[in-house]
């Protein structure tokens, strides 16, 4: 039997139940009974029980929702963290804090906050995400969060050495660059004024050194005191490699303001490290002397020029003129230049206005001083002042020797030509990069390991560790979810098929293509990290009861939109699947 709509002309539909039947090898049918004056429940019902079901009288009447929390991100980075070996980085804490742990480390990248915040969003009283029913930690309280990162302290060194085995091994070519952030109050022991790269120069602050794999991959991190300067923890770094990882032979990859000459004498080649880096401006300088004028006839078509110098022994240096570079120190340069000079004809007019003129040569200088050192152009404007006047002329030849150098960069590497060419040497120095992203990342965009609210040293080290570990894992996502993001999947093809490693890095063409469109090849919209985090969100994570037996919990997640369906499919998770 099977119930049958019959369009009926201009009338409401006939709902006729129909059975068929064999006669004289032929189907047949045949009416048993009107049902158009059945409400349309009914109808449905009677359909569901002709299929084999079970018919109730409504939904609400045998579900009841208990709580309804967002879950697709839970979902998402709980997965990818599992995959990425966050559960054998905790296996050895006792076997209460490893599901907070693991809770610690999704919310960090889920909704970065405090602890206490944190405890809040695992806590099934408060709870603003599926986190803590997953993990099965909403009960948990604030000192449990507190004792796991304790531990989180002491086991850093072996998770470390787990993650440099499973990234380093078979790589010889390492990014390391240093950063820092404020801090609030005066009681944590770590907090010093120093040099602030966020240009909080009025609070104490601290520093932390990451080291990356040559992709980028986040692998060790190292707090210092904030006052602590850039050379003076390449030493740390380098025992760390080697005692700690085991890591014998390694290349180095960080700024001029990091490798020194000085730390390269003192640390790396005592080591048997290699090293690649760039020079300081007057050691340029030093080298357009000993060579001559680096004029640009000199550069191939890849504006390249590798040299060799006696102040430099048993290095290779690789000149590098980018003229788009050139242009905008040019241009720069004399913006400054003509800001200074209207500024200082503003104080030249104050000495020469009739009410009050500006007189006394102290009186003059400062007000010089305070331009001076505004635009620092100093070096290219000689200054005359006396008591009653200002004038100035600008160095020609101090302007024209700087012009000289526009452009140009050097870098310095130890390591032989057979294993890194001069193109390499410069693409990894700019593969610096990635460890510039990682910062941006952990500092600002997605994971703000700031404001630090721990004053105890050992666990602000380990809540920059646990920011560490949520970019980890953040970067593995990243690389699987690019063809949903605005980040270009072709950027390696691009970078190998430009004439030259000096030229700026240009995105591929597939995307400058999403750019345009702002949507996917399969005409889904594209996302950041951050808004993709927050779509998935909306996949609910639903605890409901029937009205048979109320406290049997039954746990029903929504059915995922295509955007949500893609990210897990490229993923390799389902959503449903949590446990």
């Amino acid at each position: 039997m099977y119930i049958e709509s019959v369009p009926n002309r201009d009338s409401p539909p006939a709902i006729l139940l129909r059975e068929s039947y064999r006669e004289d090898g032929k189907v047949r049918k045949r009416t048993l009974a009107n049902l158009s004056c059945l409400p349309t429940e009914v109808i449905e019902g009677l359909k569901l029980l002709l299929r084999g079901g079970v018919a109730v009288p409504s939904a609400e009447a045998v579900f009841s929702v208990e709580r309804s929390l967002p879950h697709g991100h839970v979902a998402a980075v709980l997965g990818c963290a599992r995959g990425a070996g966050a559960a054998s980085w905790f296996a050895s804490a006792p076997k209460e804090l490893q599901p907070l742990l693991l809770a610690m480390l999704v919310a960090r990248v889920i909704v970065p906050a405090s602890k206490l915040a944190t405890h809040r969003v695992l806590h099934d009283d408060t709870a603003s995400s599926s986190l803590g029913r997953v993990l099965g930690v909403g009960q948990c309280s604030a000192d449990d969060l507190y004792r796991a990162l304790d531990w989180l302290h002491e086991a850093q060194p072996a998770i470390e050495r787990r993650l440099a085995r499973q990234h380093l091994v078979g790589s010889t070519l390492v990014l390391y660059d240093l950063t820092s952030t404020w801090l609030t109050g005066r009681c944590c022991e770590l907090a010093a004024r120093g040099h602030s790269r966020d240009g909080k120069r009025d609070d104490p602050q601290i520093v932390f050194g990451l080291i990356c794999t040559a992709t980028g991959c986040p692998v060790a991190v190292e707090v210092f005191p904030g006052n602590t300067v850039d050379p003076a923890t390449v030493a740390a770094q380098v025992s760390k490699l080697r005692e700690r990882f085991g890591i014998e032979h390694i290349v180095w990859a960080g700024d001029r303001g990091m490798l020194t000459s000085a730390r390269i004498e003192q640390v790396l080649k005592p080591q048997g490290m290699d090293w690649v880096s760039s020079l300081r401006a007057p050691q340029i300088a030093q080298l357009a002397a000993e060579h001559g004028p680096l004029q640009p006839s000199l550069f191939d078509e890849r504006n390249l020029l590798e040299l060799t110098s006696e102040h430099f022994p048993g290095e290779r240096l690789v000149v590098c003129r980018n003229p788009l570079l050139a242009e905008e120190r040019a241009r720069k340069r004399g913006e400054l230049l003509a800001a200074t000079e209207a500024d200082l004809a503003k104080i030249a007019a104050a000495t020469r206005r009739e009410r009050q003129p500006l007189r006394g040569e102290q009186a003059i200088a400062l007000r010089v001083g305070r331009v001076i050192e505004r635009f620092h152009m100093a070096k290219h404007l000689e200054l005359s002042i006396t008591d009653t006047s200002l004038s100035w002329q600008r160095r020609q030849e101090a302007i024209a020797q700087e012009a000289a150098l526009d452009g140009l960069y050097v870098i310095r590497t130890s390591v032989p030509a057979a294993q890194l060419d001069a193109a390499a040497a410069v693409a990894a120095y700019k593969s610096l990069s990635h460890v510039e992203r990682a910062f941006r990342s952990i500092k600002t965009v997605d994971l703000h390991v700031r404001p630090v609210f721990h004053y105890n040293a050992q666990r602000v080290r380990s809540h920059v560790f646990l920011c560490m570990l949520a970019y980890y894992v953040e970067w593995h996502m990243r690389a699987r979810l690019k063809p949903m993001l605005f980040d270009d999947e072709h950027l390696d093809e691009a970078s190998a098929s430009r004439a030259s490693p000096v030229l700026k890095a240009v995105r591929s063409e597939q995307a400058k293509a999403k750019d345009a469109s702002k949507t996917a090849d399969d005409g889904l919209p594209l996302h950041s990290f951050r808004t993709l985090l927050q779509d998935l969100a909306t996949l609910a994570y639903n605890v409901t009861h029937t009205a048979l037996n109320p406290e049997a919990k039954i746990v029903l997640t929504t059915r995922p939109t295509p955007v949500q369906a893609k990210a897990f499919e490229l993923l390799g998770l389902n959503p449903a699947c949590t446990q």
